[in-house]
């Protein structure tokens, strides 16, 4: 990342950046599934490798490319209530990123933070007011808009270059929507490493790294 390109925002992914709440999600989409054991693991690697894609578009791919049976839009409905009904009280109670709480705290009285996740939009919000993050972020927002058009719309809004933003995200979604609309990129890693190949800035393995990496930068 080039130090001389200061950063005025940054956009966090939710699940797996802010909270470790990927492997309730994992577990959420091995529940929906567990009548496909042949399928299961297929299924599995397709929620990990697409961590920020809407639920209801995994849903869409699962039925379409790997069950390949049709799906309608009353069956989509009831996975995408199962799917919250199992995860919603579990991730109201799981730990933060290694780093995140200590660095909402202290950055967010810095530079504007924002969330954009594949969550549901009304579920996103939901979670930050119930625990109580809302006073750190000046937006937040989730799905069925794709990542890419929820960037440009935080751009137009706050009337901010993409290159003085930065998006941390930890799944080839969140890059996608992050280079989409022209956002810097940090990659945050947890196990494996999705962006292998990809000219990515940065690699963290939690939010501690991220401050060192903007103090070491001297980025803000």
């Amino acid at each position: 990342m080039d130090s001389i390109l200061k950063i005025r925002a940054i956009i966090f992914d939710f699940d797996g950046v802010i909270l470790e709440s990927m492997d309730i999600k994992t577990r959420a989409f091995a529940f929906l599934f567990k009548d496909y054991p042949n399928h299961l693991q297929e299924i599995l690697k397709l929620h990990r490798f697409h961590g920020g894609m809407s639920r209801f578009e995994k849903f869409d791919r699962i039925y379409r490319d790997i069950l390949k049976e049709p799906l309608s839009q009353d069956q989509k409905v009831k996975l995408g209530k199962d799917f919250s009904d199992y995860v919603y009280q579990e991730i109201l109670k799981c730990p933060f990123v290694e780093g995140a709480f200590e660095f909402l705290e202290k950055y967010s009285e810095k530079l504007p933070l924002f969330i954009v996740s594949g969550t549901p939009d009304d579920e996103i919000k939901s979670i930050i007011k119930e625990r109580n993050l809302g006073k750190y972020f000046k937006e937040v927002l989730g799905s069925p808009l794709k990542k890419k058009a929820l960037n440009f719309k935080i751009l137009k809004e706050y009337n901010l270059n993409p290159k003085d933003v930065v998006f941390v995200g930890d799944s080839i979604d969140d890059y996608d929507g992050a280079k989409g609309a022209g956002i810097r990129f940090i990659g945050r890693i947890k196990e494996g490493n999705p962006f292998e190949g990809l000219n990515i800035e940065s690699k963290i393995y939690n939010l501690f790294e991220l401050e060192k990496i903007i103090n070491k930068r001297k980025l803000l």
